[in-house]
């Protein structure tokens, strides 16, 4: 299990990891009122947002990989679809309004428990800044992407599959599996 809990979030009292009748699980229930309290995988969305055939990057300015280049990204929030997330965090950490969004993958990060939800979409007239979260913006095409100093292996993958794909002028949703073995390696598996 992701996190550790010790208080029950409905009432405070104690809970104890087990399965629930029902269930096939260990799940942490109250030992009071008997709250069943799930932890899911968390939801993040993002998107690879181009104008005149560049790439939008924001270098990142909080930990974790601070200094280093991604997509615009974060977690979903509640009430909101995975299109808006993606619009939404490329308007927080790049200033940039983005339109005509379409799902480019799916991409499981179990080691961590997320998944990632990609987008492309255009950005309405080139602008972008630095948000809150970001030392800077910039534009790139292919060759002038920094792949050593991305982020994360899913920026990386992402990245690769969209550039392919616009090489050869083809369109497809990616799905894969980005796998971080005991010895910090990291495998993906594409399907």
């Amino acid at each position: 299990m992701a996190d550790v809990m010790k208080y029950c979030s409905a009432c405070g009292a104690l809970v104890a990891l087990t399965i629930p009748e029902g269930d096939s699980l260990p799940r942490y229930v109250c030992t009071s009122c008997g709250a069943i309290h799930y932890q899911n995988p968390k939801i993040i969305t993002g998107c690879i947002a181009t104008w005149n055939e560049k790439i939008l990057l924001c270098r990142r300015a909080i930990e974790p990989r601070r200094g280093l280049w991604t997509m615009p990204a974060g977690f979903m929030e509640n009430n909101e679809t995975a299109q808006y997330g993606a619009a939404r965090e490329t308007m927080e950490e790049a200033q940039a309004q983005v339109s005509d969004l379409k799902l480019f993958g799916v991409f499981n990060i179990p080691h961590i428990s997320q998944v990632y939800l990609m987008f492309t979409g255009h950005v309405l007239d080139g602008y972008s800044a630095p948000g809150s979260e970001s030392l800077e913006t910039n534009w790139f095409d292919e060759t002038e992407i920094p792949w050593q100093q991305l982020a994360f292996p899913v920026v990386y993958e992402s990245l690769q599959l969209y550039f392919k794909d616009k090489n050869n002028h083809h369109e497809t949703v990616h799905f894969g599996d980005i796998i971080r073995d005991k010895d910090n390696e990291v495998t993906i598996n594409r399907y």
